[in-house]
């Protein structure tokens, strides 16, 4: 199979965490960092829905509790800061379940028939019903935007790969608020080896030939 295979009705898009508790809840220095790839991603959407491509929103659904939040020993949090007095803790999270900051951002155009993946872990496989939606509708084929690239994208994709589906991850429109080097070497290095890497104007270029 060549590279450049796309059949749009093998394929969907999956945005991941495009949520307003990250986007529109944060400080404004935070959504100036995102906007690039948000816009993105919205470019995406409209060229995806045009073309009849479903579309997958991957959404964390955390409890204000914390309760279904694992405490689990690591060197440091995901911005790279050791914890202090080595003591790990549990945060606020930034989205909550049930609560407009879970919600996607309205710049998607979320609709009733899109697809909503309540998750709990970095990757959008792990015990939800992606896969079984996806191979319910015949798709092979996913195109993955979001972030943060180094977190739940990097999670899901190693998760597709061993589900052997094919993967097209829109660079410019995936972004890390951690460390740009992450997303780059991930990008550069890492997802060639098990998934297509294309920008957003590749992957419309891609869209409007299929349809073509």
């Amino acid at each position: 199979m060549n590279v450049s295979y796309f059949e749009p009705k093998k394929s969907a898009i999956l945005f991941f965490d495009i949520l307003n508790g990250y986007y529109h809840g944060g400080d404004a220095v935070a959504t100036a960092r995102m906007k690039p790839w948000v816009d993105n991603a919205v470019r995406l959407m409209k060229a995806g829905r045009a073309a009849g491509l479903p579309i997958f929103f991957a959404k964390g659904n955390h409890r204000p509790d914390n309760t279904t939040s694992a405490l689990i020993l690591t060197d440091t949090n995901n911005s790279l800061q050791p914890w202090p007095n080595g003591e790990v803790t549990l945060g606020k999270m930034h989205v909550i379940g049930g609560d407009k900051s879970s919600d996607p951002i309205p710049e998607l155009d979320p609709r009733p028939d899109d697809y909503y993946i309540p998750k709990y872990r970095w990757s959008a496989f792990h015990q939800t019903y992606l896969d079984l939606a996806l191979r319910s509708r015949g798709i092979d084929t996913i195109i993955i935007a979001g972030g943060s690239t180094d977190v739940g994208v990097t999670s899901t994709v190693y998760s597709g790969r061993d589900l052997d589906y094919n993967m097209i991850i829109v660079r410019d429109a995936c972004g890390t608020s951690h460390d740009q080097r992450a997303h780059d070497t991930l990008m550069d290095l890492i997802f060639p080896r098990m998934s297509r890497v294309r920008t957003t104007d590749q992957v419309l270029e891609m869209i409007q030939k299929a349809k073509r």
